[in-house]
């Protein structure tokens, strides 16, 4: 989307302008002074917090949207006459409007009168804040691209997301920016001794992919920051397959592997002064005469010996060999992300992701992040008493809890079984559960479908630690 700054007052009957107002809001088109103005209700000015300015900025763009407009005028200052909205708020527009217009059509037929995405936004504003604006615009829209581009990945059909697909869709992701590329097929999967990526990928036709993503902008002496994101292309649960509807939106189960992918990429548009290396395991989980079993025992790259309990408690498998391979790069922090357990969502509904670290400053400072930029977090427990929850019968650990009723404590106790796999980077470590995030809420003002969490959140971190 286009959005141009102005000192000056539109007139031009193309636009449509943009009012605010507390009372008596018609939500309809008027004519007034040969413009066309739309006005729209807000909550009372003292009621107005960041939170809820979020949904707001969103909201104009749905409601210019569903009237099909291509241009709007809007007022700055009016924009942000309310109290208690806080800092970097031009950032936080063009990112909201962003997010709002986005559309996922690729598999619709394009109507005769278009899309109803928005073209141009005008705002309106003193010429002395400009030159700053314009900078925050350019910053966002870097973001942004890549945060719709991780959507389009996840609303992707698991048909034509595959693993393989995955890594040629990074590849023209990475073009230009320098990052360098290493996948690792299956033959050098095995050679690594991945055994969590190979059972969970030994069910499905399409074989299983390691991508692995490097950005070194900073010292030469910097220990990176790694990123590890779940690339589960399409999950069915595998023999303990999921029943319907609870398989619908499982392409999405890649939305942490191209969460990350987004993150590397857009610090690279933004030159970030870092060191970033991006772990994504691509693999599909479907049941066939060669998936793994339940009961099945299996041999992890650092060597420990799983007992399967659950196949649909896939994700954790490939992200283990990831974090264990993770090791390699001598990492300065590391953070993985995941669509893990649907008992995130069932914990903290669809409002935030859950996160898990032994860390209280960098949790702290997540929290912080994830309030800025209106990707919600919520810390949950990783003490040790959990870790005795997973203890295998017949294996050393099981990915699911043995010990306590089915899905008692799911999301601590998958995180636990990560942890076991992080130990050496002790409280360097820290795990995004991003089911309940996965997709739109039905009132955020969002198109239904990927939300590309947490890549905002985490540009903003990285930029920052």
């Amino acid at each position: 989307m286009k959005i141009t700054l102005t000192n000056e007052k539109i007139k031009a009957k193309k636009f449509t302008k943009i009012l605010f107002s507390e009372k008596n809001a018609t939500n309809r088109f008027v004519i007034k002074n040969e413009q066309e103005i739309l006005e729209i209700k807000t909550v009372k000015k003292e009621k107005m917090n960041r939170r809820k300015w979020i949904i707001f900025v969103r909201g104009i763009i749905l409601e210019a949207k569903k009237n099909k407009l291509k241009n709007i005028v809007i007022n700055w200052e009016e924009l942000i006459k309310f109290n208690n909205l806080g800092e970097d708020l031009e950032k936080l527009f063009v990112e909201n409007v962003e997010l709002a217009n986005y559309e996922f059509c690729k598999y619709k037929k394009k109507p005769k009168e278009g899309w109803s995405n928005l073209e141009e936004i005008k705002l309106i504003m003193e010429s002395d804040k400009k030159s700053v604006f314009e900078k925050k615009i350019q910053e966002a829209q870097i973001v942004m691209e890549q945060v719709n581009r991780c959507r389009n990945l996840a609303n992707t059909p698991g048909g034509d997301m595959t693993p393989e697909i995955l890594v040629k869709e990074t590849r023209k992701m990475i073009a230009g920016t320098g990052i360098k590329i290493q996948v690792l097929d299956e033959k050098q999967i095995k050679k690594n001794r991945m055994g969590g990526v190979l059972a969970v990928g030994s069910g499905s036709q399409y074989k299983p992919r390691f991508i692995i993503l490097e950005y070194k902008n900073g010292g030469k002496t910097e220990k990176p920051i790694v990123l590890v994101g779940k690339g589960v292309t399409f999950d069915s649960g595998g023999i303990d397959t999921k029943p319907h509807p609870y398989a619908l939106e499982m392409m999405m189960d890649m939305s942490g592997g191209s969460a990350v992918i987004g993150t590397i990429v857009a610090l690279a548009k933004l030159k970030v002064k870092k060191n970033i290396v991006a772990l994504i395991p691509a693999v599909e989980n479907m049941p066939s005469g060669t998936s793994f079993r339940p009961g099945d025992i299996v041999e992890m790259m650092d060597g420990t010996m799983v007992e399967i309990g659950h196949t649909d408690a896939e994700g954790r498998l490939i992200l283990a060999d990831a974090l264990t391979l993770a090791k390699k790069y001598k990492p300065s922090r590391v953070i993985d992300v995941a669509t893990l357990t649907g008992a995130a969502v069932i914990a903290l509904g669809e409002r935030a992701n859950a996160i898990f670290t032994n860390n209280d400053e960098l949790a702290k400072l997540v929290e912080r992040t994830a309030e800025k930029v209106g990707d919600f977090v919520w810390r949950l427990p990783l003490w040790e008493e959990y870790e005795s929850d997973i203890k295998g019968n017949f294996g050393e650990i099981s990915n699911i809890n043995t010990k306590a009723k089915s899905g008692y404590g799911s999301p601590t106790t998958a995180a636990t079984f990560l942890k076991h796999f992080a130990k050496d980077y002790k409280k360097e470590w820290m795990h995004i559960d991003i089911a309940p995030r996965m997709t739109a809420v039905y009132d955020e003002n969002l198109t239904k479908g990927a939300t590309g969490t947490p890549i905002r959140m985490l540009v903003e971190l990285l930029t920052k630690i």
